[in-house]
């Protein structure tokens, strides 16, 4: 039988080795690597801050140019209509479209840089789970031996446990090791996450800046091909200028009967589409012209990216889930429902005229998570992803738009005067039912990026574009109610 000398140089053994495996897990060696790791992530992070810090300056320089276009603009636009005006009109706008797509290829390029120190970030983050990862099971094995030895030693010794490792004076450093490895791995899960969610949030930035940009590459080119035809039809003569505009104004008739283009559906008559405007706009507040300018824009930008199907190109586990309940719901097969191509990064699935993903349609067509009692995960009581996957269920009392609309069916994305309505109502959530330029446009800002981006100035180009379609439409409805 091993004597107690034996079986304490046997533990005092296993305890030298946690010793040396302690040091690797989380002792001087991990202090020094980790060090090692924060300075040259320090280092990353400041080469990163100085070069955001330059692009800033440029971006800041270029928004003051963008400034005096817009004052030019303004200015214009209270002038007498002449051919040297016009031109002047344009050619600002097309100036000031071309700074706004400098911005933007700034910012792009500043988020680029953030996007991938973050991926660095975390590859490093993962790198030091793995290694504390290993460190905490080969810990935990050797702990496990020594309280198996420990059993032993009690069946071969008068000792109690406690005696025993009073005289080792090492079993309580090595619980205590353990916690502190436990903690440190999820600390690191922890910071990994945040990292993780902080890229989520550059790049869906990004994908939002690149859109605005081919929409505003998109208004250069036709204000471009609009100067070159006005100068061909006038020669240049402000005559022959005057007499263009005498014969320029739409009539009523053509008014009424011009294409109102929308995504994905067929194009309707104008004249079809202010009624939905105006019937949308009487239950909401939200002036017609700006309903149709809001889908005009969105029908822009879906034309950049293509229809897609929501097996390729809608998140899976935010939209997906909700799309195939609504599609089951309103009898329709997912596979041939047009939803938004996704780009280069991100997601699409964006449903109808209006544009709505199924996650945001949820708290406008009556889709209810039973376990929370909402659309929208209010308390916080699960993850997202968890809270997306459901059960959902379909409930007419709170289906918004089904019931401004007196419909007897649950409202349906891909219908016009559906589309009009959610349009119109989302607005009023943002504000736009106050009326007046600076609400309108800022309610646009939030339809396209949310309340949280809403006032980023590389946005501003959306809200300007909306505008400028709702002040066509506001002419356009004035004539044809002899204003």
């Amino acid at each position: 039988m091993p004597t107690h000398e034996a079986m304490k140089h046997l533990f005092l053994g296993l305890t030298l080795s946690l010793g040396a495996l302690l040091i690797a897990a989380g002792g001087p060696l991990v202090a020094q690597t980790e060090t090692g790791e924060v300075d040259a992530a320090s280092q990353a992070d400041e080469v990163v801050a100085e070069r955001r810090a330059r692009l800033q300056q440029e971006l800041q320089e270029i928004e003051q140019l963008i400034d005096v276009q817009q004052d030019l603009l303004s200015g214009k636009r209270q002038e007498r209509a002449s051919l040297e005006r016009d031109l002047a009109i344009i050619e600002a706008e097309i100036e000031k479209a071309q700074l706004g797509i400098r911005a933007r290829t700034l910012e792009i390029q500043a988020l680029t840089g953030d996007i991938s120190n973050k991926e660095e970030t975390i590859k490093e983050l993962d790198d030091r789970l793995a290694r504390e990862k290993g460190a905490l099971a080969e810990l935990m094995r050797r702990t496990n031996e020594i309280e198996d030895l420990s059993v032993v030693e009690l069946v071969l010794s008068s000792k109690s446990v406690s005696d025993f490792f009073e005289e080792l004076d090492d079993y309580q450093a090595v619980k205590s090791s353990l916690n502190s490895s436990f903690d440190r791995i999820e600390e690191t899960v922890r910071l990994t996450q945040a990292e993780r969610d902080q890229l989520t949030n550059r790049r869906q930035e990004e994908l939002e800046l690149r859109r605005l940009q081919e929409l505003e590459k998109q208004t250069v080119e036709e204000k471009e091909a609009e100067k070159a035809r006005l100068l061909e039809e006038t020669r240049g003569e402000e005559e022959v200028y005057q007499q263009r505009l005498a014969v320029s104004e739409q009539t009523a008739a053509e008014i009424r009967a011009a294409l109102f283009e929308l995504r994905d559906t067929r194009a309707i008559k104008f004249g079809d589409a202010l009624e939905l405007a105006e019937f949308a706009g009487g239950q909401t507040g939200v002036r017609p012209a700006l309903i149709l300018a809001i889908l005009t824009q969105e029908t822009r930008l879906g034309e950049n990216l293509g229809t897609g199907n929501y097996l390729d190109d809608m998140h899976p586990t935010r939209d997906k889930p909700l799309f195939l309940e609504i599609t089951r719901k309103l009898g329709l097969n997912p596979s041939t429902m047009p939803v938004s191509k996704k780009p280069g990064y991100g997601w699409g699935g964006a449903m109808g005229p209006s544009q709505f993903i199924p996650s945001t349609w949820a708290c406008y067509g009556g889709w209810i998570n039973t376990v929370t009692g909402d659309c929208n995960n209010a308390a916080r009581s699960m993850d997202w992803d968890t809270f997306w996957a459901g059960p959902w269920e379909y409930r007419a009392s709170e289906d918004r738009l089904r019931n401004l609309l007196g419909k007897d069916s649950p409202a349906n994305p891909w219908e016009n005067r559906d589309a009009f309505m959610a349009t119109a109502l989302l607005m009023k959530d943002n504000g736009a039912d106050a009326g007046g330029y600076q609400a309108e446009r800022l309610a646009a800002l939030r339809y396209f990026a949310g309340w949280a981006n809403a006032t980023n100035p590389s946005y501003a180009f959306y809200g300007d574009g909306v505008m400028g379609h709702a002040a066509r439409y506001q002419r356009q409805i004035d004539i044809l109610n002899n204003l």
